[in-house]
């Protein structure tokens, strides 16, 4: 059902998890750069346009916890007991809350583009007011097409015609109606409050500019997360570098799988 697929012939594993909008064709072009080395384990999340969306349990993906039911459900079935996850944007969260319940399954949470919450709240800066993210869905609910012309090239964020053609079509890929309802499920979500009950090490990935998420908050999973955290700020804008700019992305990736857990 969640399309999952290994490849690669190394002994460690890496599980490559993709975020909202995208498929696990996302890491296209960063596989032939780790698939000598490690086991990857692919899969997509219930949400994506390239599973049946009859799969897709509005009653049941209210919240987080079902993605990660998921994720954990892969893993047991491959008989995966040790390791590293990278997660990108809503799958840094899934990671993030899969590391809590399974603490000993993980060795590394390597997070791309995530943020515990994106609706700024007193003196945090999560990026967008309520407003804004109503109008956000209220874009979506009216045109979604005109949406997705809009919001892929500003998520892209570079200058890379051919990264903004591949999200626009994994978004398209997407019903329609399932996408809002993922978009409304992120947006009021808040982590803010489980980060300290991490113990896994962490490595925060982080572009220089992300419509999605402000710097700042890559500083505050580092000062809240439970576990080690370093930071890894890219010199890329954007909020898909692996689409962007995936040998920025592969450098930071094999330092971070390669350095031993902490």
């Amino acid at each position: 059902m969640l399309n999952v697929r290994v490849v690669g012939s190394g002994e460690r594993v890496v599980v490559l998890s993709h975020g909202f909008g995208t498929d696990q064709s996302v890491w296209n072009r960063i596989l032939p750069f780790l698939d000598r080395d490690y086991r990857l384990v692919l899969y997509d999340l219930v949400c994506a346009g390239s599973v049946d969306p009859d799969h897709f349990d509005f009653r049941r993906y209210t919240t987080l916890d079902s993605y990660v039911d998921d994720l954990l459900a892969v893993l047991h079935a491959l008989h995966v007991d040790r390791c590293f996850f990278v997660g990108h944007s809503v799958s840094a969260m899934i990671g993030i809350l899969a590391a809590i319940r399974s603490p000993d399954l993980f060795l590394k949470l390597i997070l791309i583009g995530g943020s515990p919450r994106f609706l700024n709240d007193g003196d945090y800066h999560g990026g967008f007011d309520r407003a804004q993210i109503e109008e956000v869905f209220l874009a979506m609910e009216s045109n979604y097409k005109a949406w997705v012309q809009g919001f892929a090239p500003l998520a892209v964020g570079a200058d890379v015609p051919a990264a903004v053609q591949e999200f626009s079509r994994t978004l398209f890929n997407m019903r329609p109606d399932i996408s809002l309802f993922v978009c409304r499920t992120v947006f009021n979500s808040d982590l803010r409050g489980v980060l300290g009950l991490v113990r896994t090490p962490c490595v925060v990935v982080q572009t220089t500019k992300d419509v999605s998420v402000p710097l700042s908050v890559a500083s505050y999973l580092k000062h809240h997360l439970g576990g080690r955290t370093t930071v890894e700020l890219l010199p890329v804008e954007g909020h898909l570098p692996h689409l962007s700019a995936p040998a920025v992305i592969v450098q930071v990736l094999r330092s971070a799988l390669a350095s031993p857990p902490r």
